[in-house]
């Protein structure tokens, strides 16, 4: 597909909808490949997909799709909730401990295979086995005996609390009571995958002419760089409330570019966050077709704590405090976005962080000449880590003018491609790193418990015996009073204490769509919108 960006400074003396689709015609954009059909529903998804591996995932435009191709026991609904999916119902024993699902008679693969019990336990096996490597297969430590399966110190996955009782009855035994396993159940490490095409497809099963499903689309293409397409899967269990025959997805990272699809006609749905041009905030903002809400997301820093200067606390705190929030958010965001001083966002499960550190430049002096910098004086040059995008990019700008201004230091920028920046920080090669979180559910854990000592997603090295202690005694609390001031207590230690991060701000959820054509796309405090929702008027 060939496009060309729109100049900014003429959408930006643009004010009205017709004066954008007037400067976008004037470009003549050539569109995709015209040998395609046109898909009932376009959209714009940001990045290439990582992989479609439901154990590999860790991205949200991945997760996106991975939870079109594949269903959980439970699946999401447009309000961002778990709801009955192939299980369609469950008994909990009195102790909260234990779930018993009942699957559908009517689930199948996307090749007509019944979707059995047996798929969930080894799926879920296949995640924890230890040479998977799965960064996300903590989010299945809440069963009894999977994290030392998972860690290789228990061989027998007899012993851990998944099994099937016959085909259609799947039991799932927990450590102790987990209030948010039913949302865990929709995510997309603990989605289903068809184990004899993934056996018999090593590394493959994953492409069109190979992959399986469970969920309400089948993968029919997936051309690099330029688009995946969708297929309604008429085998779904719920295949006749799936409104759309035909999905193409575009991995477009540019905000220019991707707002001139959507308003060219080129593309129906922008669902990116970071794909929203900052000089034109103030025009998309009074559009119908641009929709802004609050949900459980984060942006932030991660350090390199494992090499100099980051193995210091009080460089991390310095660089942390050094950095003016509310500037950014007000100069290069511009939709609404709180400056964070907590990485867990207000409200979370009914959750109040406790106040971290916030924008003081003579503190952040102090601390860096403490720490044998006074000045910036001897500061080695570092690297700042970041993937494509214009926020990032914009972000990245500020912050390298705000740490030469307070503290005289410099940063170096480093930008890579998607892939290769999550490689980067998985690997922890790098000294910061740009680094966002959302909320896999409505519970404070969710942002939590990944900065456990040798975590998938901590990625920063860093560990505190004190910190996992308080996580690992939430896990076991019932009561949510007690459970939130170990939480609290637990991200003072991660935010003001330890500083292995500083965040940023809280995020807000964009979507871009005409709100006359395109139903089914709910504001929701997780930013779920599952595709199979998605109808036109």
């Amino acid at each position: 597909m060939a496009m060309l960006p729109l100049p900014i400074g003429s959408l930006s003396r643009c004010l009205s909808a017709l004066a954008l689709a007037l400067a976008i015609a004037v470009l003549g954009f050539t569109g995709c490949d015209s040998a395609d059909s046109r898909a009932d529903l376009v959209f714009i998804n940001g990045v290439e997909p990582e992989t479609l591996d439901p154990a590999q995932i860790t991205g949200q435009a991945e997760g996106r799709l991975a939870n079109a191709l594949f269903e959980g026991l439970m699946r999401y609904n447009a309000q961002g909730l778990p709801e009955p999916g192939v299980a369609e119902s469950y008994v909990l024993s009195e102790d909260g401990k234990t779930y018993t699902f009942h699957l559908r008679d009517s689930a199948r693969w996307s090749n007509g295979d019944p979707v059995t019990a047996h798929d969930f336990v080894k799926a879920w096996r296949r995640t924890l086995e230890p040479e998977t490597a799965s960064q996300y297969a903590y989010q299945l430590h809440y069963i009894r005996n999977a994290r030392p399966f998972n860690e290789g110190q228990l061989d027998d996955f007899s012993a851990v609390g998944i099994q099937a009782l016959d085909d259609r009855t799947l039991k799932v035994e927990l450590e102790s009571p987990t209030p948010f396993f039913l949302s865990l159940c929709a995510f997309t490490t603990l989605l289903p995958v068809h184990t004899p095409t993934v056996e018999q497809h090593p590394g493959d099963w994953i492409k069109p002419e190979y992959l399986v499903g469970n969920g309400a689309f089948t993968l029919e293409s997936w051309r690099l760089n330029d688009k995946i397409r969708l297929q309604k899967n008429n085998y779904y269990w719920d295949a006749a409330n799936v409104a759309l025959e035909t999905i193409d997805v575009l991995p477009i990272t540019n905000a220019n570019v991707a707002l001139n699809f959507y308003l060219s006609d080129e593309a129906d749905l922008i669902m990116d966050k970071s794909l929203i041009p900052v000089t034109l905030v103030d025009e998309l903002l009074g559009r119908p077709d641009f929709h802004v809400a609050p949900f459980l997301g984060n942006y932030f820093l991660r350090f390199n704590v494992t090499e100099p200067p980051f193995d210091d606390v009080r460089v991390r705190q310095a660089i942390g405090m050094a950095i003016d929030r509310e500037l950014i958010t007000q100069r290069v965001t511009g939709l609404g976005e709180q400056p964070a001083d907590s990485l867990t966002p207000p409200g979370a499960g009914g959750y109040e962080p406790p106040p971290g550190p916030r924008y003081d430049p003579d503190q952040a002096r102090q601390l860096l000449a403490e720490a044998g910098y006074p000045n910036g004086d001897g500061f080695p040059l570092v690297s700042y880590l970041f993937s494509e995008g214009d926020i990032d990019e914009n972000i990245v700008v500020e912050i390298k003018q705000m740490l030469k201004a307070e503290l005289n230091i410099e940063i170096t920028l480093h930008k890579q491609e998607w892939k290769v920046y999550l490689g980067s920080l998985s690997k922890i090669d790098y000294d910061i790193g740009r680094s966002s979180w959302v909320g896999d559910y409505n519970d404070p854990n969710t942002f939590l418990d990944m900065f456990v000592t040798g975590g998938g997603n901590n990625r920063t090295g860093w560990s505190n015996e004190e910190y996992d202690a308080l996580i690992a005694e939430a896990a076991r609390t019932l009561d949510d009073t007690k459970r939130h001031e170990l939480f609290r207590r637990a991200e003072t230690i991660l935010v003001s204490e330890e500083a292995p991060i500083a965040p940023l701000y809280y995020y807000v959820g964009v979507q871009i769509y005409d709100p006359q054509e395109l139903g089914g796309i709910e504001p929701n405090v997780l930013d779920e919108h599952p595709l199979r929702a998605i109808y036109r008027k």
